[in-house]
């Protein structure tokens, strides 16, 4: 499938304060093999029934507290944090060929990170402080990096991280790329970000492109967009005054995160002296 500057960024169908659900992608509409995502808004109160069916399901929480019910278990009021800078973040994993309902205990925002699976795993609440934390990069390169579901997670395909990137620097740099099976050093992947900005008119930059051209795009991302990573490289920096978070869900053909740096940029490793003190931007957030 050859991918353009529109088939590559996803905006909302919906305004950003409405309640509902926000965005669709789908592996149809993506050309995807793997991943589905949604994002859905609730106000306090409201409720939404839907199943796995054949996929498994990483449902986090941008914002707010929720409660699910479901064949594989039930969760009371989990999510510690107002909204993605606020804290660090819940998510349930729920396996294939399960039933749900989601009940908004307050406002809220939650993301359903969808990977078609075959095999079942237990169903799991990942909490604040079961998330890892790295410190990633170094310059204007530093970001921070909350690990949700990792590799070792027990699912079949699904991975789950959030990262932060505090103003004006660079992010998923150096540029490296993951779509091609070639373990342990290189697996290949789909991969979406979403996208937060710590103020409404803050905005992203984003390159995706292959080292042939066939795709070399350069996007400008706002909050509540998405842009997909069918294959290539895709660099991030984040506009000055603005810090950005995204979501990465991914998955593909092993459970790793193994990539490939562009070589014409490795080097840039190497240059790191120290790391910026602004990061971790997002701390805490522990279940209440």
């Amino acid at each position: 499938m050859t991918y353009s500057l529109q088939d590559l960024l996803i905006k909302p169908d919906s305004p950003l304060d409405a309640s509902g659900e926000m965005l669709v992608v789908t592996p149809e509409s993506a050309g995807f093999e793997y991943l589905t995502f949604r994002v859905r808004k609730l106000l306090r109160g409201d409720k939404f029934a839907c199943e796995t069916g054949a996929c498994e399901l990483g449902l986090l929480v941008l914002g707010g507290r929720c409660s699910v019910e479901s064949t594989a278990g039930s969760w009371p009021a989990f999510g510690s944090r107002a909204h993605v800078f606020d804290g660090l973040p819940t998510a349930l994993y729920l396996p294939i060929e399960a039933e749900f309902t989601v009940t908004a205990e307050t406002d809220c925002e939650i993301a359903l990170c969808y990977s078609r699976a075959e095999e079942k795993y237990p169903a799991r609440l990942v909490t604040p402080d079961e998330v890892e934390v790295e410190v990633r990069g170094g310059a204007n390169a530093t970001r921070q990096i909350n690990h949700i579901l990792k590799p070792e997670f027990p699912a079949q395909r699904l991975l789950l991280v959030e990262v932060y990137t505090p103003s004006g620097n660079w992010s998923s740099y150096p540029p490296h790329k993951h779509d091609v099976h070639n373990p342990p050093d290189e697996v290949d992947l789909e991969e979406i970000y979403y996208y937060k900005v710590d103020r409404p008119e803050g905005y992203a930059i984003q390159r995706v492109y292959t080292s042939d051209g066939r795709i070399d795009e350069t996007l400008t991302v706002r909050d509540g967009e998405l842009v997909l990573i069918p294959e290539g490289y895709h660099p991030v920096v984040a506009a000055h005054g603005y810090n950005v978070y995204y979501l990465n869900a991914l998955a593909g053909s092993a459970r790793s995160m193994a990539a490939a740096d562009d070589p014409a940029y490795a080097w840039v490793r190497g240059s790191w002296v120290e790391q910026d003190p602004r990061v971790p931007l997002v701390t805490g957030g522990k279940e209440r």
